[in-house]
């Protein structure tokens, strides 16, 4: 561990107000919260069946509407977002979830998939296109890919910001030692 100005990393953090945002583990064992969307009640219940049998929360939404509001109430790691739903065009739903949710990753799942959906999927950022009727193990594997990523990705961010801090408390020791000497 890093002491800069007598401090551990920990203590320099907290006393720059970072601490809440560090105070992350990697244990994967906490369960990922997943919403599914799809206007087919027997493909949802079987969704979910599938997502909570991998040890995933999971909550389930009909329509976009339904979705949107969820997505304003509750925290999801992931989102399983049918393409064709009664209300909203699930590229819309997708726009919309990406706006307000930038970090939920969202995972188009479609029966009726054509290229002029998958580009726009992928434009509005969608993480993965999947196509039904899918291999349960396909999807959980497509999941647990997308989480490591994205806890990858977070990792570094931490990483980053750290080093940051570490360096410019360096510095500001490196001139505090400089102002005592006199020089």
């Amino acid at each position: 561990m890093t002491t800069v100005l007598g401090l551990s990393s920990r203590a320099l953090w907290a006393s720059m107000g970072f601490l809440a945002i560090v105070e992350r583990t990697d244990d994967t064992s906490q369960k990922s919260t997943v919403l599914i969307v799809d206007d087919d009640r027997a493909i949802l219940e079987s969704s979910k069946a599938i997502v909570e049998s991998a040890g995933y929360a999971v909550q389930t939404a009909e329509t976009a509407r339904d979705a949107i509001r969820k997505a304003k109430s509750d925290w999801f790691d992931i989102a399983l977002l049918d393409i064709e739903l009664p209300d909203m065009a699930g590229t819309e739903l997708l726009k919309r979830l990406q706006e307000m949710k930038p970090r939920m990753i969202k995972i188009m799942v479609t029966g009726s998939a054509t290229l002029d959906n998958a580009i726009q999927c992928v434009n509005l950022d969608a993480k993965a296109y999947i196509v039904k009727p899918f291999n349960p193990a396909d999807l959980l594997r497509v999941m647990e890919e997308k989480l490591k990523e994205r806890r990858d990705a977070e990792r570094i961010d931490e990483d980053k910001v750290t080093d940051f801090i570490e360096e410019r408390l360096q510095k500001l020791e490196t001139l505090h030692s400089l102002e005592k000497s006199g020089k």
